[in-house]
């Protein structure tokens, strides 16, 4: 039985040139971790596997496969003050109220469908946007920013009731 330890001097060590290489056990395709997880993978929508970047120094601009439950939270508040502010909008339209904004007040011009549907749909996507750069602070804020936003004017449409 050989002993496990090389007992060889410095001079009879092998060298790095003549060392045999190790090779893994089977082979699992080029090395994933040579570049960076993209904003869209084929583990986007179904079945990721990162959470959070490995090293705590790329926690800040890193792309991740999987999200949180608190930032799913975030987002459906997001839209869920997007459809209340529609809502409200509409029914204070109906009551002889005027549309302050003019971007919303040009959807008005669509009807109430259209006017739903392209608030719905100008929303929507930023958020899509700001969910896959969750990890940069900006889009963090613009979270934030938006959720407060919309809270503050739900009690604004709540007040005018």
């Amino acid at each position: 039985m050989p002993f496990p330890f090389d007992v060889r001097s410095v001079e009879e060590a092998p060298t790095p040139e003549s060392a045999p290489e190790v090779r893994p056990v089977s082979y699992r395709g080029p090395d994933r971790r040579n570049r960076p997880t993209p904003r869209f993978s084929r583990f986007t929508f179904f079945g990721g596997r990162r959470r959070k970047p490995r090293r705590t120094s790329e926690l800040e601009g890193a792309f991740v496969d999987q999200y949180s439950g608190r930032l799913l939270l975030l987002l459906c508040w997001i839209a869920v003050m997007n459809s209340a502010d529609s809502f409200f909008t509409l029914v204070h339209i109906q009551n002889g109220g005027i549309e302050l904004n003019p971007v919303a007040g040009a959807m008005l011009g669509l009807g109430r469908l259209g006017f739903v549907t392209m608030k719905g749909t100008l929303i929507t996507i930023p958020l899509l946007v700001l969910c896959q750069h969750k990890n940069f602070a900006i889009a963090r804020a613009g979270l934030w920013l938006a959720g407060g936003a919309y809270t503050l004017l739900l009690a604004y449409h709540l007040s005018l009731l």
